[in-house]
């Protein structure tokens, strides 16, 4: 990625100066355009090498040094919706040096943290929750007596998600909340027309709220008639209003609602800022902005460059993409096949199959729990819908998943992706739940193909099953590795495999899924190259139903065995290991030990290695192999 043509990275002249908000108080507009101007070079500079949510970013710098300029953070609240547009904020309060470290293993978080600094007042990185924790936040301080002030900022695709609109019908008008609507890609409002427009500048005009208020202190004065006579002007402006700009949502729900405005106006937003915060009433803030603006590439293909990848990351085809192109394959023979996103078309593989079956494709916007029912309502009017998902996205539809599928036992596929630890996004992405929720919800099978031909397995299985389906994968290439070492063998039948050598039996053995099995062959391979035994490795690729599984398995361990090591991704407590431990048919005198992710949602390790961070790599498998009596896992 290169700057933008004409553009060369400068000198920081202005940024250099910016050690926290009240730095920027004392800018002046030319200085302030200017920094606007090398926050962008910054970020893209930096983004390029670290990899990280860029579009976004570059449509949101003027609005937030105007909210920095406006309000007193973090005496005052800032809550970013996801979270993932935060880098100028993070920028403006002191974070700017360790910018280097951004997504990376103990640096800076992709998303607001709180533990990161007192300025994240809220940590994010799942959208639609802004405006809830901001009502949160707007109550507390009331009950405390407070003035500060509560911010929330959302993009329109957060609005699609049903918790804002929850949110918003628990909103009292009375509380100190500002929620700054930024518009991006979707029209919201219908009030797009020229004298609506033309209202809107008027009310980002520098007198216009003074004016406002000035006459409401004249007519108010006025003896006897003062407070009717107000009433009554401010019923026909209203019902003027109304037949010019229709029904407006937010002032239907009894919020004070200024804009649309230019969001890339500093001038003007900071006037709407600064009557939201004057007016003492939840108000809603509309702007509009462009995302990637200052970017040319990313203005026009602002998809693209949501999330960049770093610099040096390869580029190849993963899992989701193979998932995709096997979706439009049974798509086009089969007639029920229908695809569904949470506003992840993208990012889950399934934008060829909306070109190719466009009537069959469903994107819901950001609505996981809706997406599953939605689901199970095509299913059970005879649909074969493939719900694609994130792993950490799909804790939201935990209720819909057991009430509305499997309770009904309904033939949906869920395509859960990004399955396992993320390294860039962190704690708020890991894919570490899905597994041992899963395993709880009866009715549902649950598989996990480790290469695209085991995908392709699990897919074409799922097209003919008359009950709930999950297949897990990762944020991953294939592994020929994988396939040479299980597959070429032909030992093992499409869902369960093994490795134990050439007519050597194994007195130790890894039990494993997913893409941690090349941790297994490491650890295998370097234990059997001691001599002290023979340890040989079995890659499961569907875990449940789980008696299966484990009669499966039981059917491969041989009467020697001392040491079986249950080596997953996920979380000990509820997983598949925890699971099977109670279920295999173990001989005489093996020990059983679990490998897991323990009781914790991160780590700040920094070993070179997620998995040995977690304590599941080839680090932790290695002593429990080499001991000949280890303890219990």
């Amino acid at each position: 990625m290169k700057l933008p043509k004409g553009i060369e990275m400068s000198r920081s002249v202005i940024l250099d100066r910016i050690n926290r908000p009240d730095d920027i108080k004392k800018l002046n507009s030319e200085e302030l355009a200017l920094l606007a101007g090398e926050i962008r070079e910054f970020l893209i500079e930096k983004v390029e090498i670290t990899g990280g949510h860029l579009a976004s970013n570059l449509g949101v710098v003027e609005l937030t040094l105007a909210l920095h300029r406006v309000f007193d953070f973090p005496q005052d609240h800032l809550i970013f919706d996801v979270g993932h547009q935060c880098y100028t904020h993070k920028l403006l309060t002191g974070r700017r040096d360790r910018f280097d470290t951004l997504r990376q293993r103990g640096g800076l978080s992709g998303f607001t943290k709180m533990a990161e600094s007192g300025y994240d007042c809220f940590g994010a990185g799942h959208s639609s929750t802004s405006v809830s924790a901001a009502i949160g936040f707007a109550e507390a301080e009331r009950l405390h007596g407070s003035e500060a002030c509560t911010v929330a900022v959302l993009g329109d695709g957060a609005f699609t998600g049903g918790m804002v609109h929850e949110a918003l019908n628990n909103c009292r008008q009375d509380l100190r909340l500002i929620i700054v609507l930024n518009e991006n890609e979707m029209s919201i409002s219908k009030n797009i027309g020229a004298f609506s427009l033309l209202i809107a500048r008027i009310r980002a005009s520098k007198g216009y709220y003074r004016t406002k208020r000035r006459t409401a202190r004249f007519i108010l004065k006025l003896p006897v008639v003062g407070r009717r006579l107000f009433r009554l002007i401010r019923r026909i402006k209203q019902s003027v209003k109304n037949r010019m700009y229709k029904s407006n949502y937010f002032e239907d729900l009894g919020l004070y609602y200024l804009g649309p405005v230019d969001g890339h106006d500093r001038e003007r937003v900071e006037r709407l800022l600064q009557e939201a915060k004057t007016a003492r009433q939840s108000t809603v803030v509309h702007i509009r902005t462009v995302k990637g603006k200052g970017y040319p590439p990313a203005e026009a293909n602002p998809g693209r460059y949501h999330s960049v990848p770093p610099k040096s990351a390869p580029k190849i085809r993963n899992f989701s993409a193979e998932a995709g192109e096997l979706l439009i394959g049974l798509g086009r023979k089969d007639g029920r096949v229908c695809a569904v996103t949470a506003a992840m078309a993208e990012g889950t593989g399934l934008k060829r199959f909306a070109a190719a079956v466009p009537e069959r494709f469903f994107d819901v916007g950001i609505a996981e729990e809706h997406a599953l029912t939605f689901s199970a309502g095509l299913a059970a009017d005879g649909m074969k819908p493939y719900f694609a998902v994130y792993s950490s996205f799909l804790q939201r539809g935990y209720d819909n998943l057991i009430h509305d599928i499997a309770l009904q036992d309904l033939p949906v596929t869920v395509l859960v992706d990004r399955a396992g630890l993320s390294g860039g996004d962190g704690p708020t992405h890991h894919g570490i739940f899905d597994v041992g929720f899963l395993s709880q919800i009866p009715n549902i099978e649950l598989y996990t193909p480790s290469c695209f031909e085991s995908l392709q397995y699990a897919m074409q299985y799922s097209l003919t099953a008359s009950h709930p389906v999950a297949i897990r994968y990762p944020n991953a290439g294939d592994l020929p590795m994988v396939r040479e070492r299980f597959f070429e063998a032909g030992e093992g039948e499409h869902f369960l495999r093994c490795s134990f050598g050439a007519g050597l039996v194994p007195d130790r053995l890894i039990i494993t899924y997913g893409r941690i099995v090349t941790e297994a062959m490491a650890a295998a391979d370097e234990f059997n190259a001691e001599g002290k035994g023979f340890c040989g490795v079995i890659l499961l690729e569907r875990l449940k139903p789980y008696p299966i599984t484990a009669k499966q398995i039981g059917a491969l361990l041989p009467t020697g065995l001392k040491t079986v090591v249950f080596l997953e991704e996920g979380i000990r407590n509820g997983g598949a290991g925890m699971i099977l431990r109670e279920l295999l048919p173990l001989p005489d005198g093996c020990r059983y030990c679990h490998l897991a992710i323990d009781d914790v949602f991160d780590t700040p390790a920094n070993t070179g290695s997620l998995y040995a961070d977690f304590g599941i790599g080839r680090e932790a498998v290695l002593p429990l192999l080499r001991q000949e009596n280890p303890s219990v896992g």
